[in-house]
């Protein structure tokens, strides 16, 4: 079973490690440009554009537990069907933001305060970046259809091949062709389209044999829209809530002052590295839960959560002792700032907590995406949220507890999952028909 983990778990922690690069490179580039209204522009534009697309996150979510389900199944053909079912989903929402294009950016620009250059630069860079949605929502949908298919090697390729496209892209047109802001944009969508057709591609040569004989009717069955819709519903509103929970963090952390501001995101890297890793065993358990949840396997099952919870422990351990023997030094490698490593320095005990407090809510997030149970998640996630406000208005205003908030909110997560996993592993026992 642990290799089984691993196999999902290490491909996918590095996949997850290559997804802050592409924002890196980009900044990176526009950074010699010896303007600081460049960097403005991108780390604006590419605000838009996280908050869209993390939005859109369901579609590889959804896509890789239901798949995974099939697959556990031996339904091939049903797991082609949820595949393009997630594609249709995926061009009728890169369309809709084709479509809103300008009404996003004037939105976004009339809520945020930027010199006219910035504005109009980073307006430059949303414009010619906008017309990667297709790729990138499509590819959210290979990514999550690959894991279903127990197979994380093909988006971990993906992504690398991804970095070394735009660094190389962005890098010719904007010290060669000297395109500036653009440049950088049109880097990154070359990548994006790239990175799309090696999923495509990968597909194709391997998959495409499975879409024969699958007809339109089969994808847009009733029954099946109604349960892929059911699902990616209750991800979106969860990723609403965790939405609302990390811009609040942001803006009450921002009216302490800068300097708290500052300190914050820093510390907010602590959970941010913990999470890279996390996030990859919670792919696991995302991928194998739904495979063995598919087969109605319930001793892999509690196998599966056994060995995920034994590798999260450990992993905890590691984590903390790590964050509290090094962390003072992880301060001064982040930030030259002296003021910001004094004030970051206070509320360290709470970043080192954090591994503890959120390590259940990861794995727990994969089983029960693994097995569609996502009205559960969405619960733990709404009362974890509720928690979180409802902390802050009961504690005097300031940074511990904002911290404090943050940190049950963590808990809760983890708690209320525990509390509910019983009614998952219930799901298991029912029949192969049910459409829970």
């Amino acid at each position: 079973m642990n290799r089984q983990i691993l196999h999902i778990a290490l491909p996918s922690i590095v996949s997850n490690i290559t997804v802050p690069l592409l924002a890196l490179a980009d900044t990176t580039i526009v950074g010699h440009l010896g303007k600081a209204s460049y960097i403005g522009a991108i780390a604006l534009g590419g605000m838009v554009f996280n908050m869209a697309y993390w939005l859109f996150g369901f579609l590889r979510m959804g896509t890789g537990g239901l798949t995974a389900q099939a697959y556990g199944r031996g339904n091939q053909q049903e797991a082609t069907c949820v595949l393009l079912r997630s594609l249709l989903v995926a061009t009728c929402i890169s369309l809709l933001l084709l479509a809103l294009q300008r009404p996003i950016i004037d939105l976004t620009l009339h809520f945020v305060s930027a010199s006219p250059e910035v504005a109009a630069l980073a307006r430059a860079y949303y414009h010619v970046l906008i017309w990667g949605a297709p790729a990138v929502l499509w590819l959210y949908s290979f990514t999550g259809w690959f894991l279903g298919m127990q197979n994380a090697r093909v988006p971990m390729v993906t992504a690398i091949v991804q970095n070394v496209v735009n660094v190389l892209a962005s890098c010719t047109l904007v010290f060669i062709f000297h395109l500036k802001v653009e440049g950088v944009a049109a880097g990154t969508l070359i990548a994006q389209y790239v990175g799309l057709f090696i999923a495509l591609g990968v597909w194709t040569w391997k998959h495409q044999t499975s879409a024969r004989g699958i007809k339109w009717r089969h994808v847009i069955e009733a029954s099946a829209l109604k349960k892929f819709f059911g699902v990616n519903r209750d991800i979106f509103l969860r990723t609403l809530c965790l939405i609302a929970v990390t811009t609040y963090f942001t803006s009450y952390g921002a009216a302490q002052g800068d300097q708290v501001l500052a300190a914050n995101t820093l510390l907010m890297q602590f959970f941010i590295l913990f999470s890279y890793v996390m996030d990859g065993f919670a792919y696991a358990g995302e991928a194998l839960g739904g495979r063995f949840y598919g087969a109605r396997s319930t001793t892999d099952f509690a196998r599966l959560t056994r060995h995920l919870f034994g590798w999260g422990t450990a992993l905890v351990t590691v984590y903390t002792i790590v964050y509290f023997v090094g962390g003072n030094s992880l301060l001064r490698l982040l930030t030259d700032d002296v003021s910001v490593q004094d004030c970051a320095r206070r509320f360290l005990p709470y970043a080192c907590a954090v591994p503890v407090a959120s390590f259940t809510a990861f794995l727990f997030d994969g089983l029960f995406i693994g097995t569609t149970s996502t009205r559960l998640m969405l619960l733990s996630m709404m009362t974890a949220a509720g928690a979180f406000f409802a902390v802050l208005a009961i504690l005097p205003s300031s940074n511990s507890g904002l911290w404090t908030a943050f940190i049950v909110y963590l808990a809760c997560r983890g708690g209320v999952q525990t509390m509910l996993f019983p009614k998952v592993k219930k799901k298991i026992g029912l029949s192969a028909s049910s459409t829970e």
